[in-house]
């Protein structure tokens, strides 16, 4: 295969060099593209735009394979946790024993939040949206831990990790707990992180939480199944944040605003919103997947197909069983939980959504999951945040750990007017 890729432009030639990723992706790098020719690409979306080079996820959306640092999704979802992946995702390796046990002891050491951040929550409206909070709290962090500002690098930067991997949930749970009213319910240590969670959540001083180990199970696996998704928005977001030379909080701050975005990260949540449009016009799920199929203006089908993963998401075969395992156990009587799985069955016997591999995805299922546990709507993508966050802090890592790293700045092709003179205001009629 030839290594340079050739451009002829106002009859010159140029050569560019072509990259080859370990998993034999191919790329051509334009870096010098200006500069040798006085011209950019234009790319809406980015859509095949290379923005650096990972060693982090590897993605193949046509054989819907999806790999941590090499490690497959399958296999970390069978053997591993959401602590140890989350090390993987940041350091490269599988922890060993010792490693492993250092970094649950020093992330739980930092589970909780400053006293005086919970007056933060005060300035709210109770109805304030969990994602919001989320966001400032997480930027607020940086005020509380100054010293880290300045200095994304080393060890200042591994203690920023641990306090954003063990603050996350429990800000997150305070939300929930500022909006319906209820006492704040500190971190237990003993606990496993989605054991902790659930337990900030949903316990309350007044009496023992028992945490169900369904439940916590398939939060364990949603964790792990959204740590890292490549170079998507938010991602995308945390490095360009980050390449100005930010803190991490800051960084962190921008892809959960990033995620809050209804075409990203609440996808999940519009799944539970079209079960209960259908719920609302009768519980016909039949019905709705044939006003789909007749592409009814303002009917969509939700939860089902992938932008990236064209014929199968890994990550929703994991999560199928785990959400059955959950629906089973938990004997949980849902209306709308038992239109999700009819409408399932409904659209994997019919040939049109077969055909057009719409099959059910990742935010199917965890959609209804979350509404099994008992997780509100508006916590849905709070729920992502949590997850993506190891992804996130890895993408910052790498970035800034890169020799090659250069402060984010896309470039543009200008449609506006034309040079013209300013016209005074007497002038202008």
């Amino acid at each position: 295969m030839p290594n340079t890729a050739i451009l002829e432009v106002d009859g010159k030639r140029y050569e560019f060099p072509i990259i080859e990723g370990s998993e034999n992706e191919r790329g051509i790098d334009i870096s010098n593209l200006r500069k040798e020719t006085g011209l950019i690409t234009l790319d809406n979306g980015y859509m095949n735009t290379g923005s650096c080079l990972s060693a982090i996820t590897y993605l193949d959306g046509e054989k819907g394979i999806l790999r941590y640092r090499g490690i497959p999704i399958e296999e970390l979802a069978e053997h591993s946790n959401f602590l140890e992946t989350s090390y993987l995702l940041i350091y490269g390796e599988l922890p060993t024993k010792k490693q492993s046990e250092d970094f649950r002891t020093n992330l739980t050491r930092h589970t909780m939040i400053h006293e005086d951040m919970k007056r933060f929550y005060d300035g709210f409206p109770r109805d304030a949206h969990p994602m919001a909070i989320l966001s400032s709290a997480v930027n607020t962090l940086s005020t509380f831990y100054q010293e880290e500002e300045s200095q994304p690098h080393g060890r200042k930067l591994t203690y920023s990790i641990l306090r954003l991997l063990g603050k996350l949930p429990t800000i997150a749970a305070f939300s929930y707990k500022k909006s319906i009213g209820q006492p704040f319910v500190y971190p237990t240590n003993s606990l496993t992180y989605s054991a902790n969670f659930l337990k900030m959540m949903f316990g309350v001083p007044a009496e023992e939480y028992e945490v169900n180990p369904a439940a916590e199970h398939a939060l364990r696996l949603l964790f792990m199944l959204h740590a890292d998704h490549e170079q998507n928005c938010s991602t995308s977001t945390v490095r360009l944040v980050g390449s100005a030379g930010t803190n991490l909080y800051a960084a962190i701050s921008a892809g959960i605003a990033a995620l809050w975005g209804h075409l990203h990260g609440g996808a999940n949540q519009r799944v539970v919103e079209m079960l209960k449009r259908i719920q609302a016009e009768g519980g016909d799920g039949e019905k709705f997947l044939e006003r789909v199929k007749n592409r009814e203006e303002g009917v969509r089908l939700m939860g089902f197909g992938h932008r990236v993963y064209k014929n199968f998401d890994p990550r929703a075969t994991i999560i199928k069983k785990a959400c059955d395992n959950l629906l089973s156990k938990m004997g949980i009587s849902d209306p709308l939980l038992d239109i999700a799985m009819k409408l399932e069955e409904a659209a994997l016997k019919d040939d049109y959504f077969v055909e057009r591999k719409l099959y059910p995805n990742v935010d199917f299922y965890s959609g209804i999951i979350y509404r099994a546990i008992g997780i509100p709507l508006n916590m849905f993508t709070v729920m992502f945040a949590i997850g993506r966050l190891p992804g996130w802090i890895a993408q910052f890592k790498e970035m800034v750990d890169s020799p090659d790293t250069k402060i984010g700045r896309p470039r543009q092709v200008y449609t506006g007017p034309v040079h013209r003179h300013y016209v005074p205001l007497a002038e202008r009629g």
